[in-house]
């Protein structure tokens, strides 16, 4: 498990490889992660967009932007966390993924960037 936080917030990351749903012979490896993100600041805040860098094993990078995670925008009080399952797929065996959430103070309405910290997307087989 990766962590890092910005701002208060603290974001928690975990990847798995999904076995069952990869097929090497096609070259396509899927990927799991689950996300924690925890309010330890002291103000209210709205999760509003997200924006990922994907990254496969010969560099080839994938951008992906939107609003919101699994289709919500959470509202974190102080102290509240959210978690989430979300997936990615690779045409390579390893590979990378970090980004930016953008949230919004609910108080006065300022926005502010926090940190996906990096982690690691690794076929089991590449583990041994």
């Amino acid at each position: 498990m990766v962590t890092f936080v910005t701002r208060g917030i603290k974001v928690s990351v975990e990847s798995f490889y999904q076995n069952e749903y990869s097929n090497a012979l096609t070259r396509d490896y899927m990927f799991a992660y689950s996300i924690t993100i925890k309010n330890n600041g002291a103000k209210s805040v709205r999760l509003l967009r997200r924006h990922w860098f994907i990254v496969e094993g010969f560099g080839n990078v994938k951008q992906v932007e939107g609003e919101g995670v699994v289709g919500e925008q959470p509202i974190l009080l102080p102290g509240e966390s959210f978690q989430y399952v979300s997936g990615c797929g690779l045409k390579t065996e390893i590979g990378k993924m970090y980004g930016t959430y953008l949230f919004k103070e609910i108080d006065d309405n300022s926005l502010f960037y926090v940190t996906i910290p990096e982690f690691k997307l690794i076929c089991n087989e590449k583990l041994n």
